[in-house]
């Protein structure tokens, strides 16, 4: 076998791109392909354009390695697919194809990902008019035929205060036999804005890259930016940050269990977290003025501080809101007619969710322990979460129950931090970023994973900028989840991924 040697790292450091040597395909290929038969995964998989094709980078994460690999190589027009070998790369591919034109050659369902206009191309490969804008979820649906079966479309605008997405059911009777999912609707144009920065906005574009993850984010393109300048934020800020991540996922995490016991109709714990979810996000509006932490973290550090009064504030209205916290979720997790509901319901296997790559707190429900504060922590992180945390049958009340144990292990990492704050400066100045490098940045946001990168040009600037959401990974889990289970299953269901639609979209 031609296999290369990978350019290995640690996350938070910076690598040179003179270092990361441009492969064959099929060499490319060889080593990616045995790399994921390991124990690696796809964190990211994206393009960059230059005069002689499309360079495209690997990103593979040795989770309990705690290491970081990196695979390059260049192709011109079309490629041979990777994904009938490897299911996690199966929207990479198709992302690619949109964005540049690309053809992955034995791709088993390309189509478009976003509906925005090829990047670079005057026609894309699908054949629609380069003059006209393309239209999210134009395009042809998977269909089963055969007698008394029937197709159920829902979206993209839905009831409530919702996010745009389509899903189209083939059913027969109540059994749902496919989902298809078309997303697109919300799509910005970030990872576009963001090309030659950083700029004075990128930071607020970040923040709204998916809005409730808001910390999440801010703080993967914040490490991306301080590993290109090596700069090191002080404990204190790392602090500050692991504090405000907490609390972003506290406040999720306890809003998706009310939101799953409303979809069986189990109001008292519904109407408790609604009022706690508030409360959570009235802790974050005290420590940096935004309920959704806005303005909080910024490269090199963050820009709010915790004086004494502040912090004996917090651990006081944090005792208060654990206690009620938690008779809130034993109400729901003792009723025998909720777990009815939520038990057995929407599983997912382990095999598949490792088949797709999938993140967070799906993947920990079915067995997987894929958490980037254990495996790729920065500033200390490490000694605050230490606990993996998953369950094993990968149904909807195990992603219910890895939620409730992670908002009691959120409560009391946030209380040794606040307890152990050490001194030092709240933001550091970020010098010049090192031209023709790339820096890799994971956070373990409440969905889970959160990965940026960053590819700097000669004079420094950002020539390339890579967002994965959580989401990305996590909605192919959805419509597996659906197969075989009654129509009726899927808001429960849907609760109980609870992934973004803008996140994935971008």
């Amino acid at each position: 076998m031609n296999r290369a040697k990978l350019i290995s790292f640690h996350h938070g450091a910076c690598v040179p791109l003179t270092e990361l040597p441009c492969l064959d395909f099929p060499t490319f290929r060889e080593s990616l392909l045995e790399e994921v038969a390991g124990d690696a995964r796809i964190a990211s998989f994206f393009g960059h354009p230059d005069a002689d094709g499309v360079n495209l980078y690997a990103v593979l994460a040795h989770d309990w390695q705690g290491k970081l690999a990196l695979l390059h190589t260049r192709v011109q027009n079309s490629f041979p697919s990777l994904t009938p070998e490897c299911p996690q790369l199966h929207l990479f591919e198709r992302e690619l194809a949109e964005q540049y034109g690309l053809r992955p050659e034995g791709h088993p369902w390309l189509k478009p990902v976003r509906f925005h206009q090829n990047w670079i191309a005057a026609a894309d490969i699908w054949g629609r008019d380069p003059d006209l804008h393309p239209i999210p979820g134009d395009m042809d649906f998977y269909q089963v035929a055969g007698e008394e079966v029937h197709e159920v479309a829902v979206g993209p605008v839905h009831a409530g205060v919702i996010e745009p997405g389509h899903f189209r059911f083939q059913c027969h009777g109540e059994k749902v036999m496919n989902l298809e999912i078309s997303l697109g609707f919300q799509h910005r144009g970030i990872e576009q804005m963001l090309i030659g920065g950083p700029h004075p906005a990128s930071i607020y574009q970040l923040e709204a890259a998916a809005g409730d993850t808001s910390i999440g984010h801010t703080i993967a393109y914040s490490q991306v930016l301080e590993s290109l300048s090596t700069v090191e934020p002080s404990p204190r800020a790392y602090a500050v940050r692991a504090i405000a991540l907490e609390l972003e996922r506290l406040a999720n995490h306890v809003g998706d269990i009310g939101a799953m016991t409303g979809d069986v109709g189990y109001l008292p714990t519904s109407s408790f977290c609604g009022r706690l979810r508030g409360d959570y996000l009235n802790l974050m509006a005290d420590l940096c003025g935004s309920r959704f932490g806005r303005g909080l973290v910024r490269p090199g550090g963050v820009q709010f501080d915790l004086n004494p009064e502040l912090v004996d504030k917090l651990l006081q209205r944090l005792s208060v809101l654990e206690t009620e916290t938690r008779g809130a979720i034993e109400l729901s997790f003792d009723s025998p007619s909720v777990l009815a509901r939520f038990e057995g319901t929407g599983v997912l296997s382990i095999d598949a969710a490792e088949e797709l790559g999938l993140v967070g707190v799906v993947a920990r429900a079915s067995g997987l322990m894929r958490d980037a504060r254990l495996h790729h922590p920065l500033g200390g992180r490490q000694k605050l979460f230490d606990a993996p945390i998953i369950e094993t049958d990968g149904d909807v009340f195990a992603r219910g129950n890895v939620r409730r144990r992670e908002i009691y292990a959120s409560h009391r990492m946030i209380r040794e931090a606040l307890q152990s704050l050490q001194s030092g400066e709240n933001r550091i100045p970020l010098g010049p970023l090192a031209p023709d490098s790339l820096a890799v940045s994971l956070c373990e946001g409440w969905r889970g994973e959160v990965v940026h990168v960053g590819l700097t040009d000669g004079q420094g600037q950002l020539a390339r900028y890579k967002i994965v959401d959580p989401s990305f990974h996590n909605w192919a889990g959805m419509t597996m989840v659906l197969r075989g289970e009654q129509i009726s299953d899927f808001p429960l269901c849907n609760k109980s991924f609870n992934l973004s639609y803008c996140g994935f979209d971008l």
